[in-house]
């Protein structure tokens, strides 16, 4: 590990303990100019780790920043049951199934042994965890650079390697959904969405009602290029009514 490395890895560390912890403290601790500090914010924002603020750094979860693999496990967990539920709903067997690194579409792997055989490709580390060795799923793992903020491969090389294939459906979530648009925090994560989008005959969203209120960075797609948005029944209705009138298909998946 280099000394830029180490740096940003104890800084992170302690933005993570600290909730917040502004620039010139951080500046002052490393014994660095504020001006390398700004970069290596900037560099740990775009991994996931964290969210510049005004003045300094914040490892808290806002509409900006939805927080790390761990932290996005634990929200919403019984709604994205309910929206993985309804997208296993759609699975034939036979089919080549793709997998992104959300926390949301994890769950799919967990309801996949009823609809085998299928392939499974994916860029999340998790999924591939939970899919090894499991009868009847030929996994395929897409490379790339690793991201730890996200537990997941991103970046051009993984990019890359989604080209290489065809899938029947990709099953994907997002962080933001504003104005009819997917957004991210990462120019990585949407790089590595595009592609997948790309090399999917279908491509299905899922959604829980939390993503109209978040915000993003970065645009992935408009809501019109999925075939099929799967939503829970908390999702405001007149943001389902504006996106039907648009031409997307939403399917509102109930409580019971």
């Amino acid at each position: 590990m280099t000394g830029r490395e180490e740096r940003r890895r104890q800084l992170r560390d302690a933005v993570t303990a600290g909730g917040f912890v502004r620039t010139s403290a951080l500046a002052e601790e490393f014994g660095v100019s504020v001006m390398t500090v700004h970069r290596d914010l900037d560099a740990l924002q775009a991994q996931g780790w964290l969210r510049k603020v005004r003045g300094g750094a914040s490892s808290l979860p806002s509409a900006q920043f939805h927080g790390s693999v761990g932290e996005r496990l634990t929200t919403m967990t019984r709604t994205k049951q309910r929206l993985t539920r309804a997208a296993a709903d759609l699975l034939a067997p036979g089919q080549v199934v793709m997998l992104d690194d959300s926390t949301t579409c994890l769950g799919l792997t967990g309801q996949l042994a009823g609809h085998a055989p299928l392939t499974v490709i994916t860029n999340a580390l998790p999924v591939v965890s939970a899919l090894a060795g499991q009868p009847g799923v030929s996994l395929i793992s897409l490379g790339g650079t690793y991201f730890p903020a996200y537990d997941a491969f991103m970046g051009l090389h993984a990019a890359q390697s989604a080209q290489a294939y065809r899938a029947d459906v990709l099953f994907m979530s997002t962080t933001a959904v504003t104005g009819g648009r997917c957004y991210h925090m990462s120019p990585e994560t949407v790089q590595v969405k595009q592609a997948m989008m790309a090399s999917a005959t279908r491509c299905v969203l899922l959604v829980d009602h939390t993503k109209f209120a978040h915000q993003g960075l970065y645009a992935l797609a408009p809501l019109t290029d999925f075939d099929l948005v799967l939503v829970d029944d908390a999702a405001p209705a007149s943001e389902v009514r504006r996106l039907r009138e648009r031409g997307v298909e939403v399917r509102v998946v109930p409580a019971h």
